[in-house]
């Protein structure tokens, strides 16, 4: 499943340049993840960057995009092909 940034954070800016697959931009407010391309680091890391360096703890991981490990590699894989 890919990873949502909630509510609470601070638009501190620490997550956006340590994602691998470019997932996460600036929203109308704060900042966001595009689902298409958060694979929660699986093939680039072992744990999320974003949610181990987020100091307000805002990125939990999104319910309404449940997605498996097996999904998530191949989410990673196709988007390496990509950049």
């Amino acid at each position: 499943m890919s990873l949502i940034i909630t509510e609470e954070c601070i638009n501190c800016d620490v997550c956006e340049p340590v994602c691998p697959n470019e997932a996460i931009y600036m929203g109308p407010e704060i900042f966001e993840i595009d689902p298409e391309r958060c694979t929660e680091c699986v093939g680039h890391f072992d744990e999320p960057q974003c949610a181990e360096i987020c100091p307000v703890e805002c990125i939990p991981k999104d319910e309404n995009n449940v997605e498996t490990e097996a999904e998530l590699l191949l989410k990673y894989k196709r988007l390496t092909e990509e950049l």
